[in-house]
């Protein structure tokens, strides 16, 4: 009597054991990464073998695009995503966004496909030769485990440390045969995320802070990661600290309509220097002190200031030029400055000035579409951005009022936000997501719109259309370019948003008169299914 396929592998399998791939499908269900995004080639076959219907895998049409969801899912749901690339062209095409992620420090757990061990030492046809060194230096830990039977475990360290401040993407290169292989299961462990800085440096910058005239704060990106945002606005109000967002921050920590909020600072020395003047103490959490674009030269803080920083990177603390530095959560040193006795009653900074009002021009400025956007969309709908050269409109026309409402990458590097937009949404289903987005930037990732229309996600695309990169026109004077000058590689003409939106499943319209933005900002915001909206700006 012939033996069936189940009884011959009752019979190999050890008491105890399963194959890897059972092994992982059990632990990522257990740490709740039952969603996986990729965009597999045949060395990761495997992991898809009688695939569990408890999970769902998110196709993305190129690995960019995957890991921008990825990253956008991630920060959104506050646990490390699960990402499959394909060996090491999948870890090629997707090395910008894996950059983006590790500035965002956004935890991701990334398998990359290997050739069989077998033929490993034969050079084979889609092979990686050094697996664990492609992605360096942007991930915090990579991995090419000696065994078939260590996979599981290795994937294990590797959420751990991607969930351990400051969070950041792993990477743990998977020979296609181990899958089938037989190992002993993994064990969740519950591991610490948080750590509380000492207590006697907390103390002397609690001192400082108490004993400052005129304080000020500079918030970065870890404040919002951290859930710190409701804890920092308590803060500054006992102290009437004036508040500002650091240079290049991914993420906003405080209410944009309060008044103790000041601004944003921008990434260079003698403005953050002339903005700062009058304060004699400032607080950088979760901020670089201070993060620059250009060269400058001078002292890095207004005569008399003096400055104090918490942070959960001990290599940011390390370069940091000047002050006092204490590593750990923005959040827990947040609260132990909280219970410190009130200090002497502070009279309050002078609120900012408002914006003057934008007026409708044609073509529009981007002020006043973004006024405009302001005035019809949701206090609590997201914004997730990447539109560099509108940025400095959008701080001063389209606050951001609460905590986990706006996103956009630490980086610099271009393709983050119109994936990380779906990322989103497909996190927090229910609440209005808006993409904001370039011309320049969506063409780096706007294969994302496939997933957002496969996705039935009603993401609002919003794409300023100034048919440039006009980030680099405003930055050349830097490098003695006149309004004159003809600057090379910047003109973006001819391009169709709305056809392309069209073919890849979403809904599309044009605006270019300004006296049907705000109703069409409203059907975009109120429609079902992804929309994407082409605005012509000056």
């Amino acid at each position: 009597m012939q033996e069936s396929t189940q009884e011959r592998a009752a019979v190999a399998r050890p008491a105890g054991h399963v194959t890897v791939r059972e092994a992982v499908i059990r632990l990522l269900r257990e740490l709740g990464m039952t969603t996986m995004f990729g965009n597999p080639g045949s060395t990761e076959l495997g992991l898809f073998l009688d695939f569990p219907e408890d999970f769902r895998y998110i196709l993305g049409l190129q690995e960019s695009v995957v890991v921008g969801m990825a990253d956008g899912y991630a920060q959104a749901t506050h646990n490390a995503a699960f990402v499959n690339l394909h060996a090491a062209v999948g870890v090629g095409h997707a090395m910008g966004a894996i950059f983006t992620a590790f500035r965002n420090r956004t935890p991701l757990v990334i398998t990359a496909g290997q050739q069989s061990r077998a033929i490993l030492p034969y050079d084979p046809f889609l092979f990686s030769s050094q697996a664990t060194e492609l992605p360096k230096p942007y991930v915090k830990w990579s991995i090419e485990p000696a065994r078939a039977e260590d996979v599981p475990q290795a994937i294990a360290r590797a959420y751990y440390m991607a969930m351990q401040p400051p969070c950041g993407p792993v990477l743990v290169s998977v020979p296609a045969d181990d899958w089938a292989r037989m190992c002993e299961p993994v064990q969740v462990r519950r591991v610490s995320r948080s750590v509380r800085p000492d207590p006697a440096l907390l103390d002397v910058i609690g001192a400082q802070l108490d004993a400052s005239l005129c304080p000020a704060f500079v918030l970065g990106s870890p404040v919002d990661r951290d859930g710190a945002w409701d804890d920092v606005v308590r803060l500054a109000e006992r102290h009437q600290a004036a508040v500002w967002v650091a240079p290049m921050s991914g993420r906003n920590g405080f209410p944009e309509d309060h008044p103790l909020f000041a601004g944003f600072l921008p990434a260079a020395r003698e403005p953050i220097v002339e903005l700062l003047g009058g304060h004699d103490f400032v607080l950088a959490l979760g901020a670089a002190a201070f993060t620059y674009h250009v060269e400058g030269a001078g002292p890095h803080l207004p005569a008399g200031c003096t400055l104090a920083q918490i942070v959960d990177d001990a290599n940011t603390i390390a370069w940091a030029p000047v002050g006092t530095a204490a590593i750990g959560s923005v959040r827990l040193s947040v609260r132990d400055l909280l219970a410190r006795p009130a200090p002497a009653a502070r009279p309050a900074p002078p609120p900012r000035a408002p914006a003057p009002p934008a007026e409708a021009g044609t073509p529009m400025t981007v002020p006043y579409v973004l006024q405009t956007l302001a005035q019809v969309r949701a206090r609590d709908s997201i914004v997730v951005e990447e539109a560099p050269s509108s940025r400095p409109a959008m701080q001063r026309y389209l606050p951001i009022y609460q905590s986990e409402t706006f996103y956009t990458m630490d980086s610099g590097g271009l393709g983050f936000g119109l994936p990380a937009a779906v990322g989103v949404a497909l996190a927090r289903p229910g609440r209005k997501v808006i993409g904001l987005i370039g011309d320049g930037s969506s063409m780096y990732s706007f294969q994302g719109l496939w997933n957002a229309a496969q996705l039935g996600l009603p993401v609002t695309f919003l794409i300023l259309k100034n048919r440039s990169y006009a980030a680099l026109r405003m930055f050349s004077p830097v490098y003695g370019f006149t309004a004159q000058d003809t600057l090379q590689g910047t003109a973006l003409p001819g391009i169709d948003f709305v056809g392309l939106a069209k073919s890849l499943g979403c809904d599309a319209l044009h605006i270019s008169d300004p006296a049907q933005l705000a109703q069409g900002l409203r059907t975009a915001l109120a429609a079902r299914r992804p929309t994407l909206v082409e605005i012509d700006v000056a």
